[in-house]
Parts: structure tokens; sequence; C-alpha cells
């Protein structure tokens, strides 16, 4: 009897940790990059977007009115399916070229693997990646694979965006709504190990942020801030936000969208390796209502999570139909997130 190696083998068995919440916390993140920004930033070549502030990736003006989008993103297995695996960690690379408002234009695989994984399985998770960067409306062009005793994948993305029409995580004014395409808590979804809540989570990280994108670009001016939701966690992310506005992002607990069985896994204790880190992160900086489940949404690490965008209130019902949901609204500073 043949057995399929895709299916027999578990590959979060081969890892410590998985998806965004490998991340490393962004408190220290930031002690790294620091020292880099002030040297190349601003110096005439080009660079829109860099180091100074940090965004969700590099914008670099190219030709007069053409500005190219770079990023890249990678992690160790979150999932056992081999495809599906592949097809997170390709939509969760695109995503970031879509929160700078750009298309999708090439992409580099960049794995590492042991050498006793089954060739069959790699190439179920280079198809699962190859297929959503199609649907993104890219092409996958080449890579880089080494030998890894733990499986990581993930893609070096291309994109391309007219220089002055990019998003960026600053911008956001007091009076703006706050708007999310996808539903919180993939990162406690898996923890729990209820089939359905890790069904639902997969559908939503496969899910491309494409449609998301392209709805906040057609409401031009009125979209004022923009970033994905990933590893830093709904309250993390938000805070960059507020950061780089001046503002005070005030999130709405009764209106966050969430993952199916996810809030049931939040009450009952379940939390994420990704979690404490997160609250380092914005300690002093937020502040948090009585509601623990919500606090929990808000600081666990999503993978390939949603857009969160600060727009025009007069916006909201037109995004609703690509699926944005209001979770909150813009206040004058000081720099600050809240969730109540």
């Amino acid at each position: 009897m043949t057995v399929d190696a895709s299916r027999s083998i578990r590959l979060t068995e081969l890892t410590s940790c998985g998806g965004c919440a490998a991340k490393w916390g962004a408190s220290l993140l930031g002690e790294l990059v620091a020292g880099l920004a002030a040297d190349r930033d601003g110096n005439g070549d080009g660079l829109l977007v860099g180091l100074a502030p940090s965004d969700d990736a590099a914008v670099v003006e190219v030709a007069p009115g053409v500005a190219l989008v770079s990023t890249t993103d990678f992690f160790p297995p979150l999932v056992d399916d081999p495809g599906d695996y592949g097809a997170i960690a390709a939509a969760n690379a695109c995503s970031d070229v879509f929160a700078m408002g750009g298309d999708v234009l090439v992409a580099l695989n960049i794995a590492a693997f042991p050498e006793t994984l089954p060739p069959e399985v790699i190439q179920e998770i280079i198809r699962g990646a190859a297929e959503v960067v199609a649907e993104a409306g890219g092409v996958i062009a080449g890579g880089h694979t080494i030998r890894s005793p733990e499986p990581i994948f993930g893609l070096a993305v291309q994109g391309l965006v007219r220089p002055g029409a990019h998003f960026t995580k600053g911008g956001a004014r007091p009076g703006d709504a706050l708007v999310l395409s996808k539903p919180l808590g993939t990162g406690l979804a898996l923890a729990s190990g209820d089939e359905a809540a890790v069904a639902a989570a997969v559908a939503s990280m496969r899910r491309l942020n494409r449609d998301a994108a392209r709805a906040l670009r057609a409401q031009g001016t009125a979209v004022h801030a923009v970033t994905d939701v990933t590893g830093f966690g709904l309250l993390g992310h938000g805070w960059e936000m507020a950061d780089r506005s001046g503002a005070h992002l005030a999130f709405a607990a009764g209106l966050l969208p969430v993952l199916d069985g996810v809030l049931s896994a939040a009450r009952a204790g379940v939390r994420t390796g990704g979690d404490s880190r997160n609250r380092d992160y914005v300690a002093g900086h937020v502040d948090l209502g009585p509601d623990g489940a919500a606090a929990a949404l808000g600081f666990d690490p999503q993978t390939s999570g949603g857009l969160l965008a600060a727009v025009e209130p007069a916006t909201v019902g037109p995004l609703g139909a690509a699926g944005f949901v209001p979770v909150g609204r813009v206040t004058a500073g000081p720099a600050l997130v809240s969730l109540r």
C-alpha cells in the first residue's frame, strides 16, 4: 500500500512555534532596526517608505509615476497540511503589498527544509504558495532553498503602486472610523485544538487581502492610514498606527469580529506564546476594559490577518461590501490604543 507522505507527516510536530507567533517581539525588533534608519532614509534615492518610520513594506520610486513595493515574510509551520501551509505563507507575504496599496507583481520562495522531509511534502507547500500568488495577480519566478532541522517557508514579494497613492500606517485623524477586513483569533483558534475553529482559521488565513485593498483604493483620499494585523496583534499594530498618527485609536470590544469558536476558547483561558510579548510591547500605551477575553483577542498574534484602516466615516458603508466591519474610532491624542 502506498502512503501519502503529505498526509502522514505532521508539520507542526517539527517546530516549536509557527506562523506569525514565531516573530521576534516588537520591542526587541525596534531596538535592532533603530540604528539602520537614519543612514538611508530621505537621501534622495527615491525611497518613499523605509525605516524612518518603518511600515509594512518598503516603497521606492523607480520611474516617474511608478514605485516598487518590496517585502518578505516567512515562518515555521502552523498547520499540518502542506498545501495550506504554503497557501497561508503566500497570503501572509502578499498582504504587506496590499497593506501599502500596491498590486502584487512577482514573488520568490524562501525555503528551509529538513533533508528528511519527503519531496512530495515540499512540492505541496510550493504548489499551495504558487496558487495563491497567482490568485494575487503575481507569479513565482524562483527562490532559494537551504537545509534546516526545522521547516521554514515564506516569500519575498514585489509589487507596484503609484507614488503618492501608497498607504502608510501614519495619517489617522480624529473623527475617522476604524475598520477591519478579517475576523480575529487565528492564534487562539489553532491553540484551542477545536476542529471547527481551526478550519475557520485556515479558511481566513488562506484568503487574500487583495479585494479589501482594492476597496480601500476606490475610496481615494478618504483612506488616511492602513496596516495589516499580523504577529503583534490588533493592539500592537493599532499602537503603531496610533504612534505614527499621534492619535488615540479607541477599539470597541463589542464590535470586534471573531472567528467561530474563538471567543469560548479565550474565555476558557487559552493563550498563545505571543500573547505576553504583545502585552509587553504596548505596556504603558494601552487602556483595557474589564473583559479579559476581549483583551486576549486584541493581543492574539494573527497570521495572514485582515487590513486595519482609518477612514472617513462616510466610507464605512461602501467598504462593508468588501468585508470590512467597523471596530472603533480615532480621537484626538495623545497616542494611545484602548479596548473597551
